[in-house]
């Protein structure tokens, strides 16, 4: 993008869109069973963690950005909804249903790409759920 897209203002303003079309990428880790978590969630909106521990069978805390960034690839701000290891849960904000385009981010805090919701919840292998 030439721009930080870091923060979903950054991001919206880059893809000239609204803060609700950017997807977040946020990673819990599991307070039982130490697994990582994917939840996407739209710029707009906050991940319930009560509602995502629910959903997940056991409390949530934030994961280590150390830890993220070597079992998946990725670093804080640039986590790439797509190329997950298959150790990683991924749930997705059923709001993001709503648009017909959104943004996620394509592994760099620089770098964004456009997709049909449904299409990256598939190609993610992301569930929909109440999760905000």
């Amino acid at each position: 993008m030439g721009e930080s897209t870091r923060t979903t203002e950054e991001a919206a303003q880059q893809c000239d869109c609204a803060v609700a079309q950017i997807v977040k990428s946020l990673i819990f880790e599991g307070g039982e069973t130490g697994r990582l978590y994917l939840f996407l969630v739209s710029g707009s909106r906050q991940l319930n963690l009560a509602k995502a521990s629910a959903l997940v069978g056991e409390p949530l805390k934030r994961a280590d950005p150390r830890r993220i960034r070597e079992e998946t690839g990725f670093a804080i701000g640039g986590v790439s909804p797509l190329a997950q290891p298959d150790t990683v849960r991924r749930y997705a904000d059923r709001s993001l249903l709503a648009f017909d385009t959104v943004w996620a981010a394509a592994g760099a805090h620089d770098a964004v790409f456009s997709a049909e919701p449904a299409a990256l919840l598939a190609a993610a292998k992301a569930e929909s759920a109440d999760i905000v």
